[in-house]
């Protein structure tokens, strides 16, 4: 019966990244995922490929926000704030109540190289879709893809920060952070001879 229950596929996140935790994520099998929540292995492939995927489940959630949000932005905004106030409106996604999975996820990822690996394929994916989406709106080629490999760096900073032990703040606010610090060093940087 709880197999059918809803819910089912963030119970096996939730137990997923407790014995990634606790035991290492290459010690950890899908089949123990499954029974620590009261399920079987198949239930376990009928929600994930592979345990891997209990990681990066909701990937496309994100990209989709973070998209809409460059779309949504007024016609007049820069490309570099389109891209941040989309960041912006991950502040849902991001959540006080998701902050320590959050960590939990990052110190899992961080302990594995195959792991790491997928995190950097799946922001390489999002620069992608943020310069396409960018030139849709009218940018240039250049400016599409640096505003957008822009964008996933000052993602990629601002989630580091967030997940920080003892940081408080909500995510929009430490994007905004993030990209204001941009904005000074660039404004100060000097152009390259």
């Amino acid at each position: 019966m709880a197999r059918w229950q809803p819910g089912t596929a963030e119970r096996l996140q939730a137990a997923a990244l407790e014995l990634f935790a606790t035991r290492g994520y290459e010690r950890t099998t899908a089949t123990e995922i499954a029974q620590s929540v009261g399920l079987t292995e198949r239930t376990f492939f009928r929600h994930f490929s592979d345990k891997r995927e209990v990681l990066f489940h909701g990937q496309h959630r994100l990209s989709e926000v973070i998209l809409d949000g460059v779309r949504g932005a007024p016609d007049d905004a820069s490309p570099l704030d389109a891209v941040a106030r989309a960041l912006g409106a991950l502040a849902p996604f991001f959540s006080p109540e998701r902050r320590a999975s959050s960590r939990t996820r990052k110190a899992v990822i961080d302990q594995n190289p195959a792991l790491q690996e997928r995190e950097l394929r799946k922001l390489a994916d999002l620069g992608t879709l943020l310069a396409e989406t960018l030139r849709e709106r009218g940018v240039g080629d250049l400016a599409a893809t640096v505003a957008a490999q822009t964008g996933v760096a000052v993602f990629a900073v601002a989630f580091g920060r967030w997940v920080r032990d003892g940081e408080e703040r909500g995510f929009a606010e430490v994007v905004a952070e993030v990209h204001g610090e941009l904005l000074a060093l660039a404004g100060r940087a000097a152009p390259v001879a």
